[in-house]
């Protein structure tokens, strides 16, 4: 094997950070040329202005310069041409039509709808630092912001106002964020407009098009964050997904809790299925040793109760501590677990993540895609 051909080996590796695969297997390098310890390499991004070039750009610079014996490298960027930009998405889609719908019953990526009986409980709190804690554990994770009134995710985990996806042709890639695929109308409103006021119809559609028109490739799991309560976006997401799980998240207060049980049993009237309760704000330890119920107890042990049924028992899946920590860090854009924070509502959260990776996703009752050679994971 030639030095280029060493070279052309270590550049193909590198990742786009937006499609996450290999560039190589994505058609992006072009020639490579070695001059002693001089290598010349050329790429190419997908579209003018990607915003990944920088980081595409210095990650191919440096795998050329790990190859034995090359000590400087230039790096020729290009754009993909038309028809290159076609056949990528082609490739990319894997045969399926534009506007596919890829989260149906069929589909082995798991998707967990987030949901709360009122506002202020810390759902989308909790919601961000699960994505994260699934991804550190390895998983593939999108996040879908549902909750369009009040979107608040680009912000928990940091991803600067202006941010956009990325447009391939006809595929929008959402942006990545401490490895967790996400997309929000927030991304979408122009400078200046910080209020989404639509009615149904609207809100019906918006939701539709981040499930079908946003590329998120492969996915182990998809969070949704949905919006309090039971209106319009619970019924349309019930319509849509009517087999994801659902996980129900409150206070220990009896005036959250009681709400909470609503959103559970409207998730259920549309045959999904409530997987668990997550108690959040729950009994805060101060340093003196003394325990603040400042919400109160229970709340999330009697959602879960009320929420059993005789043949199927909702477990409170995880009790997350009241924390100054968790508040600043999403206020920070920096989610609390991603970081080596030993705060006490991190370590919970990433024992919920534990704990629904280990729960798993029962199959029955659903066709599994099948090749000759086996079953095929689906993107």
């Amino acid at each position: 094997m030639t030095e280029a051909d060493l070279v052309r080996t270590a550049v193909s590796a590198v990742t786009d950070p937006e499609l996450r695969r290999p560039i190589g297997e994505l058609d992006m390098v072009r020639d490579i040329s070695v001059d002693g310890a001089h290598a010349q390499v050329g790429i190419v991004l997908t579209i003018v202005g990607c915003p990944a070039a920088a980081r595409i750009e210095a990650d191919v610079r440096q795998a050329a310069a790990s190859v034995p014996g090359i000590a400087d490298v230039d790096v020729e960027v290009g754009v993909m041409t038309p028809a290159e930009r076609k056949a990528l998405t082609e490739k990319l889609r894997d045969g399926r039509p534009a506007r596919h719908m890829p989260f149906g019953p069929d589909s082995l990526t798991r998707v967990i709808l987030v949901s709360s009986g009122k506002g202020g409980v810390g759902k989308s709190t909790v919601t961000a630092n699960l994505a994260v804690a699934l991804a550190d554990q390895g998983l593939s994770v999108g996040l879908v912001d549902a909750d369009v009134h009040g979107f608040s995710i680009p912000g928990l985990l940091g991803i600067p106002a202006g941010t956009q996806p990325t447009r391939i042709d006809d595929l929008m890639l959402p942006p990545v964020a401490h490895g967790v695929k996400t997309i929000s109308i927030g991304m979408f409103l122009r400078d200046g407009e910080s209020v989404v006021a639509w009615r149904g119809p609207m809100l019906h559609r918006t939701v539709s098009q981040f499930l079908t028109d946003v590329f998120f490739g492969d996915l182990d799991v998809l969070l949704i964050d949905m919006p309090p309560g039971t209106g319009d976006i619970a019924i349309s997401i019930g319509q849509l997904l009517p087999h994801a799980e659902v996980l129900v998240v409150t206070t220990p207060q009896t005036a959250a809790s009681d709400v909470a049980i609503r959103s559970g049993l409207v998730a259920r009237q549309t045959g999904q299925q409530v997987i668990g309760v997550v108690e959040n704000m729950a009994a805060y330890t101060l340093p003196d040793g003394t325990v603040l119920d400042l919400f109160g107890s229970g709340g999330g042990a009697a959602v879960a109760d009320a929420l059993s049924e005789p043949d199927e028992v909702v477990p409170l899946l995880a009790s997350i501590p009241l924390s100054p920590a968790l508040r600043q860090s999403g206020d920070a854009g920096a989610p609390l677990v991603s970081g080596a924070a030993t705060d006490a509502a991190a370590t919970a959260i990433h024992d919920l993540a534990r704990a629904l990776t280990r729960r798993g996703r029962g199959l029955s009752g659903r066709s599994l895609p099948m090749t000759v050679g086996g079953p095929r994971k689906e993107e």
